[in-house]
């Protein structure tokens, strides 16, 4: 897998040499090349912002210097996108009807408001994600949409973490562990002008934009971390045990949360694990950490039961749900009582 990044501190991602993601890239099953976007710039000073439109405080990234940057990565030449008839300044023309909002800001500290756009597809263009409304706080996101198929692997999926768009998730990760190459940007201060995801999915680049979480941080580095993290894990041979993501939180179908793990010795400071886990008796010891699994997701995450389809729960997978207070008569999981 490629992957490039783009960031006006490029050294943040001398960490990827460290560890697992380290060996993987001696290994040659990925490929990270960390740009500076500064090296796009013209200006003595090699300004990469400049003011609001409409006034506010702080500064936005500039749609120029991303483009040169994006469009030598990608291979593209410049284009001129005609605007639509209804309004010119924040509308993109587009030859299907359906309108995407591109929220404007890359894990900012305010978003400005949207950008209407049309996103213009060829046949084989892989699907776009749409984002929410820029001024939607990033709690009341939907979760990211995941395509059918995996991203094209004849070009690149390029991907901005903004706080106020969908949220990254296990899925996502997973689609996206099937591209031949990733190309991250990060964007600082007040954000990414709202034009350059608008722009690019006119031209039909795969554009993802996502939340890592209802926070906001200083740049785009940390998160483009976390979902590079989430994601090369995931690829044939990056992992010593390739077993060991099989059991995981989120993973697979019917996802919950992982089991406590514990190791030796038996006994720790007057704690003992649970005897179960000391018997041998391998049946004992999946059901239990089956059950475990179930009741540590009703406490912490009851939104992921509440997903499992009844049909595919066994009977003591039932048992254990309707013992915590769940009916499991329907198509999915109900809290009795809600």
């Amino acid at each position: 897998m490629k992957i490039d990044i783009v960031s006006v501190f490029p050294e943040y991602f001398d960490v990827l040499n460290l560890s697992l993601f380290g060996k993987a890239q001696a290994k040659g099953l990925v490929e990270v090349t960390a740009h500076n976007l500064r090296d796009w710039t013209h200006d003595v000073h090699h300004s990469v912002d400049d003011t609001p439109v409409g006034g506010g405080a702080g500064m936005v990234m500039k749609p120029a210097v991303w483009a040169e940057c994006l469009d030598d990565l990608l291979g593209l030449e410049p284009a001129t996108v005609t605007p639509s008839s209804n309004n010119s300044n924040t509308s993109v023309a587009a030859t299907t009807d359906a309108t995407a909002s591109v929220p404007s800001t890359a894990n900012a500290d305010a978003a400005p408001e949207g950008t209407d756009i049309a996103a213009s597809e060829e046949s084989n263009a892989a699907p776009v994600n749409t984002t929410a409304d820029a001024n939607a706080d990033a709690s009341d996101a939907p979760a990211a949409p995941v395509s059918a198929v995996p991203p094209a692997s004849d070009r690149p999926v390029l991907i901005f973490p903004n706080p106020s768009a969908p949220l990254f998730t296990q899925r996502d990760a997973t689609e996206l562990s099937h591209a031949d190459h990733l190309l991250f940007g990060c964007g600082r201060y007040e954000g990414y002008d709202a034009r350059i995801p608008a722009y690019y999915r006119a031209q039909g680049v795969d554009v993802r934009e996502y939340s890592i979480g209802d926070y906001v941080l200083n740049g785009g580095e940390v998160a483009v971390s976390v979902m590079l993290e989430a994601i090369t894990r995931l690829l044939p041979g990056f992992m010593g045990n390739p077993e060991s993501i099989v059991e995981e939180s989120y993973t697979g179908e019917g996802a919950l949360l992982e089991h406590r793990q514990y190791t030796k010795p038996a006994e720790w400071r007057g704690i003992r694990v649970p005897d179960v886990l000391l018997s041998g008796d391998h049946g004992k010891v999946d059901r239990f950490r089956r059950d475990e699994a179930l009741a540590r997701t009703d406490e912490i995450r009851p939104d992921l039961i509440a997903k499992l389809d009844c049909a595919a729960l066994s009977k003591p997978d039932r048992k254990t749900l309707m013992a915590l207070g769940w009916e499991v008569s329907g198509a999915h999981p109900r809290r009795l009582g809600a």
